[in-house]
């Protein structure tokens, strides 16, 4: 399936604000396009989840690697860095995000990581115009409208998705747990994403691999016809229950016909 046609089936069918996005990870030269480059073209290192706010709300394409990246963690997911002991002990999440620096190294050793095999510059543009098949699509809904994707992810083969929750890292899930899965990811947005990407409070987002556009596509087709659809349709036949000084109005309302008939 054509890039722009599914933006435009996703476009359709689930309505999101603002762009679903299109996002690569290339390990050669970059694909041609107008790409921005943070430390180049800004001045500055940014998050993947700043990267992505960017993309998905301006319409840009970025390309980011170890120069234009400034999350730490990020920058061990993504396979920029060496994970060092300091960082694998569980520093950066206890007293913040753990308890203890035991439950620390269970959080860092929890989140997805690229491989030096695996590791490339991250390529982020709106999938209607990223010019080049991507390796995932991601689009930022609220709730319903994840729901939908999901339905539409379930359409032909039934079944549950299965995805991870930490409240840290939703860059990772995104990028590097949907590459290594091969499986669509209901993705909450970590604490990260809603500080530094401006995230709002009642956006999720869902991320699946390019390989599943077609069957996503024709489930988003599926479910619509059957009627699961966004914006809701909310059953409205039925009839409303008042206050009783509203009843008692009705109510006379009746005795007057009553005694004209």
């Amino acid at each position: 399936m054509e890039m722009a046609k599914l933006a435009e089936t996703i476009e359709k069918y689930v309505r999101p604000d603002t762009f679903p996005l299109g996002i690569t990870v290339v390990k050669e030269k970059l694909p041609e396009g107008k790409w921005k480059r943070p430390f180049r073209d800004f001045g500055v290192t940014l998050t993947i989840c700043q990267a992505i706010t960017m993309s998905r709300r301006y319409g840009w394409s970025l390309a980011m690697g170890d120069e234009d990246l400034s999350c730490p963690i990020a920058k061990v997911a993504f396979g920029f860095k060496e994970s060092l002991p300091y960082y694998e002990e569980g520093t950066l999440a206890c007293g913040m995000y753990t308890e203890t620096m035991e439950a620390g190294r269970n959080a860092e050793a929890a989140v997805p990581k690229f491989s030096e095999a695996e590791r490339g510059t991250v390529v982020v543009g709106p999938l209607a115009r990223i010019g080049h098949e991507p390796d995932l699509v991601l689009v930022y809904g609220n709730s319903a409208q994840v729901m939908r994707l999901v339905a539409a992810a379930l359409y032909k083969r039934g079944g549950s998705l299965t995805s991870h929750f930490s409240a840290r890292a939703d860059c990772a899930d995104i990028v590097v747990r949907t590459k290594q899965t091969g499986e669509p990811q209901v993705i909450l947005p970590c604490y990260g994403d809603r500080v530094f990407g401006q995230t709002h409070d009642q956006e999720m987002a869902f991320s699946f691999p390019y390989a599943w556009a077609q069957e996503i596509a024709e489930g988003l087709a599926g479910t619509h016809k059957g009627g699961v659809r966004y914006p809701i349709p909310t059953f409205l036949r039925y009839e409303a229950a008042f206050p009783a000084t509203y009843e008692r109005m009705n109510q006379m309302w009746k005795e007057m016909e009553n005694e004209t008939t």
